[in-house]
């Protein structure tokens, strides 16, 4: 290979003359030119951009991708300008498994058809995730990307350059002052000239750059907004699944548990909520309207009390929001904040739960409850 000799170490002393120059600045024993009080702020304002652009891009990546090894196998993927493979989301893995877990129990069973029916809307959550982390990927990550590797570049490029004019236009002034001849000073002021003009050319430049920032904000904006319309698209698609799922797993299963849905349905606006407890805690608040007593015969006739027995599992505490007096022997009367224990059984009317109060059990108004657990 053939070496420039004379370049070489023309460039090496010119960078010791600047190592000089920039130590001993820090030191206080040489002048240093500052840079304009406009260009100083537009220096203070690229940092910053990068430096929260660069914590929002590392962030958003572990919220779409979790797992740092896949991170990791993701970057080499977009180093080496290859496809990233497809992935399997943890919700289609999921219903995969229940699908496959159906066949071995048999899909005829209740058990069986129920895994089937959630594996399938789990699988599509899983594919819904999957299109929002492309979407994020292309209009939200990207352009980060593309500014800090691209545009962030080019700009700590420029601004070493203009460090490096700084260095050169303190370097000749110094020369300057120190120069005692008149043919020494005739040359150190011809170099100082030429470095000043270096040196306002490069702050021009750099300035031009950094007034780009502006555009950078405008652009990240936008991607800003196409990211949260993402996000919105994604939630909006995974609660309509999984209202689909409850409406069909409702009347897939109301055989085997006729009051599972309803009641969640009906004491979900009851049950723990801040608006709520406000309301019922105001002073002069009054009770909800007395919940009309369950006509249906087949309830009445074969809905003994003392005979019903609480479930195994599905029993819940809850807390008594307003004082109810009982309407017949077959209800129990309620006093303000005791705490009850509750629970349903098929056949029962969704606005009515058992409730138990040590050996006193009668049906109660859920209207008049705050579930706890």
């Amino acid at each position: 290979m053939d070496f420039n000799v004379k370049k070489l170490a023309s460039d090496a002393g010119v960078f010791f003359t600047r190592a000089v120059q920039y130590t001993e600045e820090k030191l206080g024993q040489a002048e240093k030119t500052e840079l304009d009080a406009h260009l100083e702020n537009l220096i203070a304002r690229a940092d910053c951009t990068k430096n929260w652009t660069e914590k929002i891009f590392r962030q958003t990546e572990v919220l779409l991708q979790p797992n740092p090894s896949a991170r990791i196998e993701e970057f080499f993927y977009e180093k080496l300008d290859r496809k990233i493979p497809s992935r399997t989301t943890n919700a289609e893995l999921l219903g995969q498994h229940m699908q496959d877990a159906a066949k071995e129990f048999g899909p005829g069973t209740p058990y069986g058809s129920t895994l089937i029916t959630v594996g399938e809307f789990q699988r599509r959550l899983g594919g819904a995730e999957r299109e929002f982390l492309q979407m994020s990927a292309i209009n939200f990550l990207t352009p980060l990307r593309n500014f800090l590797e691209g545009d962030w570049k080019t700009i700590s490029k420029e601004r070493r350059l203009l460090e490096n004019r700084r260095l050169d236009l303190d370097i000749c002034k110094a020369r300057l002052k120190k120069a005692k001849l008149a043919e020494a000073k005739s040359a150190a002021e011809h170099e100082l000239r030429v470095a000043q003009t270096e040196f306002d050319r490069q702050a021009e430049v750099t300035r031009l750059l950094l007034e780009g920032i502006s555009s950078t904000h405008v652009n990240h904006l936008r991607c800003l907004h196409e990211f949260v319309e993402a996000q919105a698209a994604y939630y909006a698609q995974c609660h309509k699944h999984m209202q689909d799922l409850q409406k069909e797993l409702s009347s897939a299963n109301g055989d085997t548990f006729p009051n599972s849905f309803a009641v969640n349905a009906s004491t979900s606006g009851v049950s723990a909520g801040p608006s709520h407890l406000s309301s019922a805690t105001l002073p002069g608040a009054s009770p909800p309207s007395h919940p009309s007593n369950p006509s249906n015969a087949l309830e009445s006739s074969t809905l003994k009390i003392e005979e019903v027995k609480p479930p195994a599992t599905g029993t819940r505490k809850a807390k008594v929001l307003y004082d109810y007096d009982a309407a017949d022997t077959s209800e129990l009367s309620l006093l303000a904040d005791e705490l009850i224990t509750v629970y349903t059984v098929p056949g029962m009317d969704p606005d009515w739960l058992i409730g138990e109060r040590g050996n006193q059990k009668g049906k109660v108004p859920v209207t008049y409850l705050e579930l706890l657990s």
